[in-house]
């Protein structure tokens, strides 16, 4: 029960389902999504490390930075509604207004990697 409820406090915030909505097209670096969020380094990298710790994202490092991308499946979620939860979190406005400013960042990052 505690890991479900750690779950579902992951996912009762805004800032958190924004940073879902985003890994939903890849792999992302910290960098990327503070770009997109608008937010510090520091403030980023705690709704990281509160999604990590509830076991819905993955992390890797390449050198010095530090990359993200959702867990495929969750052992305590059956893979339908983890499905249909993503799924709803593209639909909302804020969600494709977050992809539109990540593609028009990555474009100015002269294609370098990103999504």
């Amino acid at each position: 029960m505690k890991k479900l409820a750690m779950i579902f406090k992951a996912l009762s915030d805004e800032t958190r389902l924004r940073i879902l909505s985003l890994l939903i097209q890849g792999e992302l670096c910290v960098c990327d999504l503070m770009a997109v969020l608008q937010l510090p380094q520091s403030t980023v990298s705690r709704h990281l490390a509160y999604l990590r710790n509830a076991n819905l994202i993955s992390d890797r490092r390449e050198g010095v930075w530090m990359y993200y991308c959702l867990e495929e499946k969750l052992p305590i979620l059956e893979e339908q509604p983890w499905q249909s939860l993503l799924s709803q979190l593209l639909k909302q406005e804020q969600a494709e207004t977050d992809l539109a400013v990540l593609k028009q960042y990555c474009t100015e990052k002269n294609g370098a990697r990103c999504g």
